[in-house]
């Protein structure tokens, strides 16, 4: 009799399931705002009787996505065409990216290119960002170098001694004969204009010690007039000045500097200043910052003609974070744990908020096993996941598959020779093992250590690093001798120990075998077991030390200090758009009582010789536009497919490589996660080792009916209308694989929807099996939501296949609207059955009934 009432209800709930997977609205894709224009760019020498062309080009500017952007996020902007630069900058960034010849500026303003628009809506230079005075004041300049003053494109007012002011505020100093000032000043969305002769004239965001480095870019051109550059953008919470945000229009200007335009003045001096054609050969860089003809570098991107030759490129920014709390005073409807979903969710949540017919939801980032405890207590109602939690009288919990995403190991590294960054990184497992266990010295004072003093200082001298990336440079340095990493527990740190546990080579390094070269282990972590949740600091040395600063806050092991792990990857992501690592080894104070002396965090590493890497979540990865590495999934037989030379295959987190994981997941029962332990993804050479699936947990008993609907109603959106790709509110981030009702996901959307039915009618059974929170089928690694992503697209997932690169039309939308199913064709099995069986199952099914009912 169990038997036939758990069939009957697997009937029904699969006809509920159906019916709510159909719909009769297609929504438009979302428009992510892809930017392309193509302009035809002169520099002219203009005299009283003619005009020479000395330089055109038709130079061609795309951003990849220019709407709904968030805070940091970064754009990729890439240009053909350009004039070649010559002496590249070592740090194109803010007043860094000065001494550089025939740049390409980019940076972020306020306002649009838009005659109808009023005067305060329109884009101008003085609602342009820059973090120094030096990118907008020329004060006290010889009037022979003053070479704004000839541009030909400039106004009468604009070729004068004093410029962009009327007069000098007596801040600002005064004027000089012989001497020529200009000043291009700020003006904020909100309050008084800044003059910007000064530091003490700047914007607040433009304080020496900012919160974050500059932004605004003069970047590099190769010989063949190609470029790009990943460009970060603000909103108006990291610069409240600028003041961009969803409700005010801001631009993204590209200048590509072709030099200025000159005209014909009395100064024999100024007219050859001006009509220089640069110093530097293209392609060369500029170590030294030796000087640069200003004619043709980005500091004077403000004067007439290099305005003029302007891209202009409209962007939008998504919602505030704190939108729900501002609009929407309902309590929340929460749901905790893992930081892996939060670039979903955060698209996702006003999506619910902003509608009066859904509910305000809310993710409130929490450990994945403390957020199951929590729900499995009745505190919460459900909890992000990605795995199964076994739990000692755990009630019945079943797992909706929400998102397919994973961790990715990102990193900031510069080729030598200021050749630009590092885009190819490919590691191991080995690797990773010696990064966590401290097993690099890092410096003379790690040296010490009595078990690593053989071993390289880091990780950019290991020979096997080094075998895998050639070509970089071999300089140590304590932030390549450890990977940033979190501090607390989490389903990532176990997904990156299973991928250690499950080489071999890793494995070995692990129990004290030394590798090829001789590095072995540092002794503190020797026969640590694997997989663990949460990664310990077990080093304990200190190494002996004559500074005094050092020798008085030599109370934390010297290792740890490097490590330095943190509490959330979010933290990770930032350090690494800052190359920043987090190692406390900067010594500051005085020694003294008042002033002591503080271990603190070092100092941002310097464009063209970072070298930094760190665990974040691929969503993170995509929004801030990190470089991820390729991690070795298997090794087979020399030239084989997706092998090298040597017959490793190395696979990064794309859409492909996480659809080639999901291939490998096979289901272990009803509602339960799917099997995609280690083991089942090594069978998928193309498959990413860092992918996991991320599961909705949630009590099928015991939840109150308005809970119990809600929770499936939130299953349903996000696993429907939530899987939509784009940018917009309720749409999936960069960083998921869509769930679909085809191709390699099908299986996880199946059963998402049926989880949605079970949770919303409170079905209260047991996962097949028997044991609660549990399911059969999985054994050990069943609940390993570890995997891998391919790098090549399955046949399967190609166009108009259904897979990831085509959206099926009819889960667009789900909106509010009606099933397309039949009532015969949902019902008709399972009411025959129901009459067949009697009235003991009529309370099941009222309740199921009434689940769908919610759920439409």
């Amino acid at each position: 009799m169990r038997r036939l009432r758990v069939l009957v209800l697997g009937l029904v709930g699969l006809a509920i399931a159906s019916s709510l997977s159909s719909s009769g609205v297609v929504a438009a894709p979302d428009d992510v705002g892809a930017f392309l224009q193509t302009k035809s760019l002169t520099r002219e020498f203009v005299s009283t009787d003619s005009t020479e062309t000395i330089d055109r080009r038709n130079v061609t500017v795309a951003v990849d996505h220019t709407k709904n952007l968030r805070g940091r996020e970064r754009v990729s902007v890439s240009w053909t065409g350009a004039h070649p630069s010559g002496g590249r900058a070592v740090n194109p960034f803010g007043e860094n990216g000065l001494d550089q010849e025939y740049p390409v500026v980019i940076m972020q303003c306020r306002g649009r290119d838009d005659v109808s628009l009023p005067p305060a809506q329109r884009l101008r230079p003085e609602t342009c960002w820059t973090s120094t005075v030096q990118q907008r004041s020329q004060r006290s300049t010889p009037d022979g170098s003053a070479v704004w003053r000839a541009d030909a494109r400039a106004k009468d007012e604009d070729t004068g001694p004093l410029s962009g002011v009327v007069s000098l505020p007596k801040a600002c100093g005064s004027t000089a004969d012989g001497f020529s000032d200009r000043v291009t000043t700020f003006v904020p969305r909100k309050g008084s204009t800044f003059t910007s002769c000064n530091e003490e004239s700047m914007a607040p965001e433009a304080a020496v010690d900012a919160s974050f480095p500059p932004a605004e870019t003069a970047a590099y051109t190769g010989r063949d007039g190609k470029g790009s550059a990943s460009f970060e953008v603000r909103s108006s919470i990291e610069n409240e000045s600028l003041g961009c945000d969803a409700s005010t229009a801001c631009s993204i200007v590209v200048i590509p500097i072709m030099g200025i335009s000159c005209e014909q003045t009395s100064s024999r001096v100024l007219n050859q200043n001006c009509r220089k054609t640069g110093r530097f050969e293209p392609g060369s860089s500029n170590f030294d910052g030796q000087g640069v003809d200003d004619a043709v570098s980005s500091r004077y991107w403000w004067s007439a003609s290099n305005w003029e030759n302007r891209f202009s490129v409209p962007i939008t920014f998504g919602p505030a974070p704190n939108v729900c709390d501002v609009l929407d005073d309902r309590t929340p409807f929460g749901v905790y744990g893992s930081e892996l979903m939060t670039q979903a969710t955060l698209q996702w949540a006003p999506a619910y908020c902003l509608r009066k017919d859904r509910f305000r939801f809310q993710h409130n980032v929490l450990p994945d096993n403390a957020s199951f405890d929590l729900m499995q207590q009745d505190e919460v109602p459900g909890a992000f996941v990605t795995s199964r939690k076994n739990r000692p009288g755990a009630g019945p919990t079943e797992y909706a598959p929400t998102a397919v995403t994973g961790f990715a190991i990102s990193y900031v590294i510069d080729k030598p020779d200021n050749a630009g960054d590092y885009g190819r990184l490919r590691l191991n497992a080995r690797l990773l093992a010696k990064l966590l266990t401290q097993s690099y010295p890092a410096s003379d004072l790690g040296l010490q250590h009595p078990g690593l003093s053989k071993n390289p200082f880091s990780i950019n001298q290991d020979p096997e690093f080094k075998a895998l990336n050639p070509g970089l440079d071999t300089r140590a340095r304590e932030a390549s001798a450890v990977l940033m990493s979190l501090s607390e527990s989490s389903d990532v740190i176990a997904a990156i120990t299973r991928y250690i546990k499950g080489d071999p080579e890793a494995s070995a390094f692990m129990a004290g075998t030394a590798d090829p070269w001789g590095m072995r282990i540092n002794p503190s972590y020797r026969g640590l077991r694997l997989p663990r949740s949460e990664w310990p600091l077990l080093d304990t040395f200190r190494p002996k030390v004559s500074q005094d600063c050092f020798a008085e806050n030599n109370d934390t092991p010297y290792l740890s200090r490097l490590a330095a792990p943190v509490t959330a990857f979010s933290k990770i992501s930032e350090a690494l758009l800052d190359a920043w690592p987090f190692a406390q080894t900067k010594c500051t104070g005085q020694g003294n009582a008042q002033f002591p002396y503080v271990l603190g965090r070092g100092d941002r590493q310097g464009v063209g010789s970072r070298m930094i890497l760190g665990v974040t979540t691929i969503g993170d990865a995509a929004r801030y536009d990190l470089r991820t590495a390729a991690l070795q999934t298997t090794t087979v037989k020399p030239g084989k497919r997706f092998a090298d030379a040597t017959g490793r295959v190395f696979v990064g987190p794309t859409d492909a490589s996480l659809a080639s994981a999901v291939r490998a997941a096979r289901p272990t029962g009803r509602g339960q996660p799917f099997d995609l332990s280690m083991d089942r993804l090594r069978t998928r050479q193309t498959a990413y080792p860092g992918t996991l699936v991320v599961y909705t947990a949630a009590k099928t008993s015991g939840l109150d009916r308005a809970t119990a609907r809600t929770m499936g109603r939130f299953i349903q959106i996000a696993t429907t209308e939530g899987q939509r790709r784009g940018s917009g509110n309720g749409f999936l981030p960069e960083g998921y694989l869509p769930l679909r009702k085809t191709g390699p996901t099908a299986a996880l959307f199946a059963s998402a929807q049926q989880v949605a039915v079970d949770v919303a009618a409170q079905v209260g059974q047991k996962p097949d099996g028997g044991g609660a929170g549990g399911g059969a089928g999985g054994g050990a690694g069943s609940g390993d939501a570890g995997g891998d992503l391919p790098d090549n697209a399955p046949d399967d997932e190609a166009p108009g296949t259904g897979g990831p690169t085509d959206q099926d039309p009819r889960l667009q939308s789900m909106g509010e609207t009606s099933s397309l199913s039949t009532f015969l064709g949902g019902w008709g099995v399972p009411i025959l059955l129901l009459v067949a069986i009697g009235c003991g199952l009529a309370a099941p099914v009222t309740r199921i009934l009434a689940a769908r009912r919610a759920l439409r």
